[in-house]
């Protein structure tokens, strides 16, 4: 009698294989665990500590190294690191997530566009393209940062105090680090719109918009997942070196990259003031960087690993 016989396992999706190819990747695990620690820091310690303690001057207390009144001691004013480093670490958290979702939205939008409808429609998206390259956003950032420094005014968002300058510099780098991006959106959109699926939604009278947005964009996500989770670093370190050359992040919002400032003129006689806001950023970029080599891997179907 003839039957079917099964063999070896049952099909998995691919988001089961992704997960297995990211498990086995021991330093995105890592980073994974690290930037979840970070996260959690900045998070949960600020229901223990509050806004008004991390921004409190208390000069009796200043230049006071690490201690058990004071964990990462004291800056200049007297205020408390532990806490100007959970404050500040949101906001680099924020400004770094904030300028991605631009950077993605703007690179997304621009290389789906120019890589479906293609001919003069690309011509001329390729060309701005190409013209943003040519901006150095270091430099775009330091000057708006010192053209708006003090102009705009404080608001407050979710119960927190946030100068105007954030909003410029997640303006900045959200608009000046699309390019890569769409590039690889359009290369994705030129070699999918051929393919038959599209083709049959095509003439089944399908709107472009949901063309490019349902049936392409889904496949295109692995290489979009890739270039935001890098992209965080990219703006966290952006927001550093600005804050530290004192254009960036204006008091009274904390950052790390403005801790780092303000230390500049103790790194000798008072290092706890730098080192701690600067460990903190290594360790954030170094995690996001692990974690998105992980997720570049994972989501391969080529990766052997």
């Amino acid at each position: 009698m003839g039957g079917t016989v099964r063999t070896g396992r049952p099909p998995q999706s691919p988001a089961r294989m992704a997960w297995q190819r990211f498990r086995r990747h021991k330093m995105a695990l890592l980073g994974a665990g690290l930037l979840l620690s970070i996260v959690l820091y900045v998070t949960l310690g600020a229901f223990i500590l509050s806004e008004e303690y991390a921004n409190h001057n208390d000069l009796k207390a200043r230049l006071q190294p690490p201690s058990t009144a004071h964990l990462f001691g004291t800056d200049g004013t007297g205020r408390d690191i532990v806490a100007r480093t959970v404050y500040g670490g949101q906001i680099s958290i924020i400004i770094g997530f904030l300028a991605v979702l631009v950077s993605v939205t703007v690179g997304v939008l621009v290389g789906a566009v120019a890589g479906y409808y293609g001919g003069i429609v690309d011509s001329v998206l390729m060309r701005l393209t190409e013209t943003v390259f040519n901006i150095p956003q270091l430099f775009l950032l330091i000057l708006l940062g010192k053209m708006f420094s003090g102009k705009i005014k404080t608001f407050q968002f979710l119960g927190r105090s946030f100068s105007g300058s954030v909003v410029v510099i997640i303006g900045v780098i959200g608009f000046t680090s699309w390019m890569f991006l769409a590039r690889i959106v359009r290369a994705s959109y030129l070699a999918l719109r051929e393919r038959e699926f599209i083709v049959a939604a095509q003439c089944l009278g399908t709107p472009d918009r949901f063309v490019i947005f349902r049936h392409i964009l889904p496949n295109t996500i692995a290489p979009i997942v890739v270039s935001a989770t890098l992209g965080v670093a990219g703006a966290i370190l952006s927001e550093a070196y600005i804050s530290f050359l004192g254009m960036g992040v204006q008091a009274p919002t904390a950052t790390w990259g403005n801790m780092l400032d303000q230390a500049y003129h103790h790194l000798e006689t008072e290092p706890w003031m730098w080192f701690f806001p600067g460990i903190l950023i290594v360790l954030t970029v170094l995690a996001i960087n692990f974690l998105g080599d992980g997720m570049r891997d994972a989501l391969d179907p080529r990766t052997v690993r």
